[in-house]
């Protein structure tokens, strides 16, 4: 099993690289995909494609649809609005990037960051294939974004951010490029507070989005030690025994 920082995030690589490659989304038939626990337990519908309304699966290439692998529908929760800048951080084949995109329109901007090359061009591949021009994806890591410091009004972000290796610098980065008065929507796994870290990572692996996930409580105090008011960590369902997908809101002040 994994241990250091390097051999974790090495892990999510190819986890997602493979994903890529194989236009694998969220199915029940990879337990260390962050939808086995789900389908083990007959949720499967909390997870991937299910999340997303009719209406957007419309807009979408189908490829993107077959790599969605998110927790939950962060373009449901942003409430983007018409010529702002919009950040998707693990971005993936860019399922949210290209609704995004749609919804902050022409005037707007969509960016995505993801580390894998194989995400990175299945990204590109469906912003074209979609129609959509108004979209940038860039490759990093979380922890160190490749944007300037006030430069986004939205930072969204679908079940990534319980897959870094240092979440309070992802946080503190999030603070960093969102202008005064940005706003993120965040669909995430977070765990009970009664669940210690050892609890947590016997329900899942860290590629499969349970055992480096923060609980309710680390959560909020992460964002408000990052300088964010108007916090919100709220679960929305089960996943496995004491951890949930949730929503998580917030407002950058200063």
């Amino acid at each position: 099993m994994p241990t250091t920082t390097d051999q974790l995030r090495e892990e999510v690589r190819q986890r997602y690289a493979e994903a890529a490659t194989n236009g694998a989304g969220c199915g029940c038939n990879d337990d260390n995909s962050c939808c086995g626990n789900a389908c083990r337990d007959g949720e499967a519908g909390d997870f991937g494609e299910a999340l997303y309304g009719a209406e957007q699966l419309g807009e979408l290439p189908e490829a993107a649809i077959l790599a969605s692998l998110g927790c939950g529908n962060p373009t449901a929760v942003a409430e983007l609005r018409a010529g702002e800048t919009v950040l998707d951080l693990g971005s993936g084949g860019g399922i949210d990037v290209i609704l995004s995109a749609k919804r902050v329109g022409p005037t707007g901007t969509a960016y995505g960051v993801d580390m894998t090359d194989e995400m990175l061009a299945l990204a590109q591949q469906n912003a074209r294939d979609a129609g959509v021009t108004n979209v940038h994806f860039l490759k990093g890591v979380i922890e160190q974004i490749p944007l300037p410091a006030a430069s986004v009004d939205v930072v969204i972000s679908n079940c990534a951010i319980n897959l870094s290796t240092d979440k309070p610098a992802v946080l503190t980065e999030i603070a960093r490029v969102l202008k005064p008065g940005g706003r993120i929507g965040i669909s995430d796994i977070v765990a009970e507070d009664r669940l210690a870290p050892g609890e947590r990572a016997a329900r899942g692996s860290y590629a499969g989005c349970i055992a480096g996930a923060l609980s309710q409580s680390e959560y909020e105090g992460g964002l408000e030690a990052a300088g964010f008011e108007q916090i919100s960590v709220r679960f929305t369902h089960q996943v496995a025994e004491g951890m949930h997908g949730a929503i998580v809101k917030a407002i950058k002040t200063r």
